[in-house]
């Protein structure tokens, strides 16, 4: 019954931090399949959106107006992000990119260290935090808004994208550019709208974490690190398949920490990226004709 209740525990655990990585990875994606771009800045949205929400909610703002807020600054830095740095460099070299939005990376850093300084912050949870026991296991209620916020930011994603005008032009552009193109829609304008949306994205699994594990400037490196494992494991143009391997990331991470040790939580996630790489470079769950989803 003992172990029954820590992998219960641990499961508790990992599918809450996995779905803080299903945001981020989906972020990964959306930009990827858009621009062709790896965005190595995505953990940052997270970081910005989580101490933008803890700065809005000590000057005595309303958690909710705090929060929206903080994710329409987000969505804001991210499409500047986009017209100022990704968009003049649109024809350079993926390398040349990739190197762009790490140097942005480390920009937002250092700026949110000037900001807020080194000392992690805590966010208070969004209801009374009452642990909730399941089978001598721990639930806590913000861990449900977690993981329920993320299921009901993923379905908006999906309806987002399969069943209205703006959504479909972005999808149209993932199937073929250039077909997109001849049917008047500008990719350009769709690659500002899909930088927006992932920042969003990310600024809201920074600002649900941030009542479980605290924010600090660094946050954003290894939420980053972990998400984009995540999209690379599932199959950077596959969404669906991202967000399995945000969960499988979560689970086995947890996993790692509460039957082993903590310390090695981070090289068996790695481990798993090697041997994806190794033996299935397209991802696990990525589809044999190459379409992207």
């Amino acid at each position: 019954m003992e172990l029954l209740t820590q992998i219960l525990q641990l499961i508790f655990s990992g599918l809450t931090i996995g779905s803080i990585y299903a945001l981020i990875a989906i972020g990964f994606v959306i930009t990827y399949n858009i621009t062709g771009v790896l965005n190595f800045a995505q953990g940052e949205f997270a970081m910005l959106g989580a101490m933008l929400a803890i700065t809005f909610v000590s000057m005595n703002m309303p958690m909710f107006v705090g929060i929206i807020l903080s994710i329409l600054i987000v969505v804001l830095v991210g499409g500047i992000f986009e017209r100022t740095a990704i968009y003049p460099a649109r024809n350079s070299s993926l390398p040349t990119l990739i190197i762009i939005t790490i140097g942005v990376a480390i920009a937002i850093r250092g700026l949110a260290i000037l900001l807020w300084g080194t000392q992690p912050k805590s966010l208070a949870p969004f209801t009374k935090n009452d642990p909730i026991n399941i089978m001598n296991a721990v639930l806590l209620p913000q861990s449900i808004w977690a993981i329920c916020i993320s299921v009901v930011s993923l379905i908006a994603m999906f309806y987002f994208f399969n069943k209205t005008f703006v959504g479909k032009a972005v999808t149209a552009c993932v199937v073929n550019r250039n077909a997109a193109r001849l049917m008047g829609i500008r990719p350009e304008w769709m690659s500002f709208l899909s930088i927006s949306v992932s920042a969003g994205l990310g600024a809201v699994a920074g600002i649900i974490i941030a009542p479980i594990s605290g924010a600090s400037y660094e946050m954003g490196l290894m939420l980053g690190v972990k998400a984009f494992v995540a999209a690379v494991i599932g199959g950077l143009t596959n969404a669906p398949a991202a967000i399995i391997g945000a969960f499988m990331i979560g689970i086995l991470e947890s996993f790692t920490e509460g039957l082993w040790t903590s310390g090695y939580k981070d090289a068996v996630i790695f481990a798993l990226l090697l041997l994806v790489l190794f033996f299935k470079p397209s991802g696990l769950f990525a589809k044999a004709s190459g379409k992207r989803v």
